[in-house]
């Protein structure tokens, strides 16, 4: 039987979050011996009186097996953390969502990812703006990511279809459940060429108070956020906000000091964020000027044992190169070759004066 469904039965039971479910998992090894333990071992686990009641009335009432199948019926995929796909800038963010249903696919590619946003009430010149930025990333093959709102998201996600490129929409809903359902054609499309995402399970309804908290994850699979129009009030903010927390570049496009639709975007410029001028300026900005070679050096260039024994040793935390090379005991001129050629396949990145992270999404193919 397939570990993902104890996944979803978890996450199903209202007061399991990441947190929880995290320990769980450490607690009992698996998912599958979470969902099934018993009521002093769930305590054990750290889990509270109401939630073990909770997690007990839904193994009475949810047939997992019944739900795995109208699931797949409807061609829905399960991703978890333990996924290689599962989308590793993502993982990154504070409390990732430990199930996300995906319709469509998600490729390593969409690692590129930027984020555009903004408002459903998108004047003319916010329209000609989010097609332009939209058409220019997936032409320079950065994966746009958005909401599928009226609108900005809607603009964006279109025109980097038009463009050839992929986009990725991130769901208040369960990915079964469209919405708005004006934009079904353009989620078909996108399942062809892109996904829709969403961590709400199959049949959740597009509540209002859905949609805040799905924003952290537009903005976590994200390098960047470009907030095109928004008002004062607007849910980009929200997304903007997030972004910020996350450690993202926020951008903002100029507009009027007269229009309520740019009001948002223009006090985003005031408290920081990056006026987006050009297209090129966000490439530039992001360093992604690159990315049709790290794609290519990807496919063309093996790992070796060298790169493995680096990959090993990188983590989240800036390490020098001297550091590197007395860990690995390596020439230095072999350990710098190696560090170049892993920052073009996009395993490996520099954050200043020599210092390297790995970037996990890429796991090397070596194996001694």
């Amino acid at each position: 039987m397939d570990d993902k469904r104890f996944w979803v039965g978890l996450t199903l039971v209202r007061g399991i979050g990441a947190v929880r479910l995290q320990a769980l998992i450490n607690h009992f090894g698996s998912a599958a011996d979470a969902w099934q333990g018993s009521s002093d071992q769930l305590r054990a686990a750290g889990l509270g009186a109401k939630v073990i009641e909770r997690l007990i009335e839904a193994r009475k009432t949810i047939d997992l097996d019944q739900l795995w199948d109208k699931i797949a019926a409807q061609g829905i995929k399960i991703m978890t953390w333990d996924d290689e796909l599962y989308p590793p800038r993502l993982k990154e963010i504070q409390q990732p969502p430990p199930v996300l249903y995906v319709r469509g696919e998600l490729l390593p590619e969409d690692h590129f990812a930027v984020a555009i946003v903004g408002t459903r009430r998108v004047t003319s010149y916010g329209r000609q703006v989010a097609e332009e930025l939209a058409a220019f990333l997936a032409a320079n093959g950065v994966t746009v990511v958005s909401g599928l709102a009226h609108g900005v998201d809607a603009v964006a996600h279109s025109a980097a279809l038009k463009a050839g490129g992929r986009t990725i929409a991130v769901l208040g809903s369960g990915v079964d459940r469209i919405y708005p359902p004006e934009n079904r054609a353009l989620a078909e499309q996108m399942m062809t060429r892109g996904a829709l995402i969403s961590d709400y399970p199959v049949g959740a309804a597009p509540e209002a108070a859905n949609f805040p908290p799905r924003n952290r994850i537009i903005s976590g699979l994200s390098l960047a956020v470009i907030v095109v129009e928004a008002g004062e009030t607007s849910g980009a903010l929200i997304t903007a906000g997030f972004a910020a927390e996350q450690g993202r570049e926020v951008f903002a496009v100029p507009g009027s000091i007269l229009a309520p639709q740019s009001k948002g975007a223009n006090r985003l410029i005031q408290n920081g964020a990056l006026p987006l001028l050009t297209p090129a300026d966000l490439m530039q900005a992001l360093n992604l000027t690159r990315v049709g070679a790290q794609k290519s050096a990807r496919k063309i260039l093996p790992a070796d044992e060298v790169e493995a024994q680096l990959m090993n040793m990188l983590g989240n935390e800036p390490m020098h190169v001297d550091e590197i090379r007395n860990q690995t005991g390596l020439p230095v001129e072999r350990v710098s070759a190696a560090l170049v050629m892993m920052e073009l396949k996009g395993m490996v990145r520099q954050v200043g004066g020599m210092n390297y992270v790995a970037v996990r999404e890429v796991q090397s193919g070596y194996s001694a």
